[in-house]
């Protein structure tokens, strides 16, 4: 508690409640991590399978995207979301790096760096 410096807050629980042998709160911390642990995998196994299912965008397949949002790039949304002008997006792919300004059109697109590497 200590952590959060909520010191007043440890003091009245304290005040509040009896002590718990330390083997019975060692058997719930046990149980609880068991829990956990159960609801973990299965949110995990959630996610796998809605991915695999085709549902990994869920706003894209519940409909709750417009067509214009699902044209624009994620680095043009977080601009937009922002509030950013004048923005230079960098795209990485393998050893290429190219960068596109916000304010040009979509298609034009600009090179800066192509890293080529040869062993000899």
């Amino acid at each position: 508690m200590a952590l959060f410096r909520i010191l007043w807050l440890r003091r009245w629980i304290r005040r509040k409640t009896n002590p718990i042998p330390v083997d019975r709160a060692d058997l719930w911390k046990k149980r609880l991590s068991v829990g956990y642990m159960l609801v973990a995998w299965n949110a995990f196994g959630l996610v796998c399978y809605m991915v695999y299912k085709g549902k990994s965008d869920w706003a894209k397949y519940y409909g709750l995207k417009s067509e214009e949002e699902l044209s624009i790039s994620p680095g043009k949304q977080w601009a937009k979301i922002l509030g950013i002008q004048n923005a230079k997006v960098y795209k990485v792919s393998g050893l290429n790096v190219t960068s596109e300004d916000l304010n040009d059109t979509v298609g034009e697109k600009e090179e800066t760096d192509n890293i080529n590497t040869k062993i000899n």
